[in-house]
């Protein structure tokens, strides 16, 4: 790992211990690098809806926790902009879901992400587009 990447490794375990939603989601920390996460999470009954698939907030919130990650990863304080997100597939009680976020452009102040939540057969699930704005603020990490 060179040190770029060993650093956002930091500045997520730092996140991830301050972000009570993702543990109570029981995130999984898969990969992290700068400007790129890959997370997963376990289905479980209290994430369904009233039709017995996952619900999308869900779904949506691993989208967004992937972003996060991969867009705070560089050590400047990043919100979202604007995002959106597709469902092309649901998910049931005991998929574990993966959530893949690369940056795919980028400036000075603003960059633009794709988050892809496959289940453990490699379907998509959801697709989450989101641009981050780069504040000037440092996260504290060492």
């Amino acid at each position: 790992m060179n040190e770029k990447d060993l650093y956002a490794r930091k500045i997520v375990d730092k996140m991830m211990e301050l972000d009570y939603f993702s543990q109570w989601m029981g995130v999984e920390i898969l990969d992290v690098k700068e400007n790129y996460s890959k997370i997963q999470i376990a289905v479980r009954k209290e994430m369904l809806n009233g039709f017995a698939i996952t619900h999308g907030g869900i779904t949506f919130a691993l989208a967004d926790s992937a972003f996060a990650f991969a867009c705070n990863s560089d050590g400047r304080i990043t919100v979202a902009l604007d995002v959106s997100i597709s469902f092309p597939k649901a998910g049931r009680e005991g998929d574990i879901f993966i959530a893949e976020a690369k940056q795919i452009a980028t400036t000075n102040r603003t960059a633009l992400f794709l988050i892809e939540i496959k289940n453990q057969h490699n379907e998509l699930i959801g697709l989450f587009k989101g641009t981050c704005y780069k504040t000037e603020k440092k996260l504290g990490v060492g």
